[in-house]
């Protein structure tokens, strides 16, 4: 448990210092350099990519900031907290936020709290975004290097073994430390893209099915024996179609969660 509290302290202090580096090298570095040529163009591609970064940039912090925003815990306490009977259907007690949980899917620790009914939509679009804003940041991020570095990625096997080469360069001082730092940034970029894409098509489908990770790693039922499409609209809210696009509340809160 001490190992997991600690994460939980760790996870988002990393999450926020990642974002930060994104921003700062996509917002000075990457988009300025490579879109030097029509910086002052009113609708140049520089202007573009830089209000589509910002575009999917607030949407991930919109809705990492609404998982904070409306947590799914209940009104019950530990102290009232007497009985499995207590609890409502689908509710479970989390250790490591010291509440009870309606409709606990997983603890996420980037964001150190639980994800539940109430703010699972929007975990699900920031974990969208995120995989978006990362496999974005890795493609200016090598057309930077191509351009600054004259690196070559024509040849599909330039990626795989671009990080032991530039390891190997920056120890015998062939290359600065900020171009070793640039391609390692490419290659955390690329394992947090795939791992929130991979996993939030994952979430979307148990959802759909009216499944908690909570309960198929517990091996329980499922919570709502519905079809997939109330089961998303649970999840999504009415106006689905605008909170797919902007970080805003589309879920209503059911008083009788409280």
């Amino acid at each position: 448990m001490l190992k997991l509290r600690i994460l939980n302290m760790i996870a988002p202090s990393y999450f926020l210092g990642v974002s930060i580096t994104t921003m700062i090298l996509q917002s000075f570095v990457f988009i300025p350099t490579i879109f030097a040529d029509d910086f002052r163009r009113p609708w140049s591609y520089y202007g573009c990519h830089f209000i589509f970064f910002l575009y999917i940039s607030a949407n991930v912090l919109g809705n990492y900031f609404l998982i904070l925003w409306y947590p799914s815990e209940s009104l019950q306490s530990t102290s009232s907290l007497d009985g499995s009977e207590l609890l409502q259907p689908g509710s479970h007690f989390c250790k490591l936020c010291s509440k009870v949980i309606l409709r606990r899917d997983h603890h996420c620790f980037f964001t150190a709290n639980c994800i539940g009914n109430r703010n699972m939509r929007y975990f699900l679009m920031f974990g969208w975004y995120t995989s978006i804003v990362c496999l974005y940041s890795l493609v200016v991020g090598v057309a930077y290097l191509s351009v600054e570095y004259h690196l070559s990625f024509e040849n599909p096997l330039t990626f795989l073994t671009l990080l032991p080469l530039s390891f190997f360069h920056f120890f015998f001082s062939m290359i600065p430390s900020f171009q070793l730092f640039l391609v390692l940034m490419l290659y955390i970029w690329l394992g947090i893209g795939l791992t929130c894409a991979g996993f939030c098509c994952q979430q979307i489908l148990l959802v759909a099915r009216g499944r908690t990770w909570y309960h198929l790693k517990k091996g329980m039922p499922a919570v709502r024996c519905t079809p997939w499409g109330v089961n998303l609209q649970d999840v999504f809210g009415k106006r689905w179609l605008l909170g797919l696009f902007f970080p805003i509340p589309t879920v209503p809160v059911d008083p009788k969660d409280k």
